[in-house]
C-alpha cells in the first residue's frame, strides 16, 4: 500500500463513538489529511452489505487507504502508526507499548455496566438522572482503582508523553466526570485535561444531530 494513498473515514452519523472518537483524534494527531463520512447506525447502514463486505465486521469506525479498509479502531491506529510513524500514538519502548495495547483492549471488552449505565450520550449530549445500579458501581469502582494505579502523581499522561491511549481512558473517565458522578480529583483533572487536546476539541466541535 502506497502511503500517499488517500484516507477515508466512516464513522456513526452522532459522533458518538468512542472508537470512532480515537482514530479521528489518531489522524488529527499525524496531521494526515482525510475524508470523512457518516453511517446511521440506528437505522442499520452499517448492514448493508457493501459496507459490510468492505468492513468484514459491520462496524464503525473504518478507514479506507487506497484499495485496503480495515476497521476496528486499535487495528487502525496501531496500522496508522506503522505507517507514519511520527508523531507517534503509541509509546516508544515494549513494554510500555504492551501496557498500552493492554488498556486499550481492556476499555473495550470490560466495564459493560458502566458503558450501559453511562453511555456516550451522556459524554456528547447530556447527562443522565438515574444512579448506578450495584454493576454499576462495581465497574466504576474497578475503572477508577485501574487508572489510579496507571497515572503516576504528578503526570499529565499515562506514558511521560501522550499517547492515543490517554483518549480512551479519559473518555471511558469522563462518562462519569461529565455526568457528575464520584470520583478522585487528580482523575477528573486528568479526563479535563485530555478533553482540551486540539485533536479532541476537533472532534468535539463537529455538528451532532438533534436527539429525536
Amino acid at each position: 500500500m502506497h502511503s500517499r494513498a488517500a484516507l477515508h473515514l466512516t464513522v456513526d452519523a452522532q459522533y458518538c463513538s468512542p472508537y470512532a472518537m480515537s482514530v479521528y483524534v489518531a489522524l488529527q494527531e499525524k496531521q494526515l489529511p482525510f475524508t470523512l463520512a457518516t453511517l446511521d447506525l440506528d437505522h442499520g447502514a452499517n448492514h448493508a452489505p457493501a459496507y459490510a463486505a468492505s468492513s468484514l465486521t459491520a462496524r464503525v469506525p473504518a478507514l479506507q487507504h487506497g484499495d485496503f479498509v480495515l476497521s476496528e479502531s486499535s487495528a487502525i491506529t496501531e496500522y496508522l502508526d506503522e505507517l507514519f510513524p511520527a508523531p507517534a500514538l503509541y509509546p516508544q519502548s515494549a513494554q510500555d507499548k504492551a501496557r498500552a495495547r493492554q488498556i486499550q483492549a481492556w476499555l473495550r471488552s470490560d466495564l459493560l455496566p458502566l458503558r450501559q449505565e453511562r453511555d456516550t450520550l451522556v459524554v456528547f449530549y447530556r447527562p443522565v438522572r438515574q444512579p448506578l445500579s450495584d454493576s454499576g458501581q462495581r465497574a466504576a469502582h474497578k475503572l477508577l482503582r485501574v487508572a489510579e494505579q496507571l497515572l503516576l502523581p504528578g503526570r499529565d499522561s499515562l506514558f511521560g508523553e501522550w499517547s492515543i491511549v490517554d483518549v480512551d481512558l479519559a473518555l471511558m473517565l469522563n462518562r462519569l466526570r461529565l455526568n457528575g458522578d464520584p470520583m478522585p480529583q487528580r482523575l477528573a483533572d486528568y479526563a479535563a485535561r485530555q478533553w482540551q487536546r486540539p485533536s479532541v476539541q476537533q472532534w468535539l466541535q463537529l455538528a451532532r444531530p438533534a436527539l429525536a
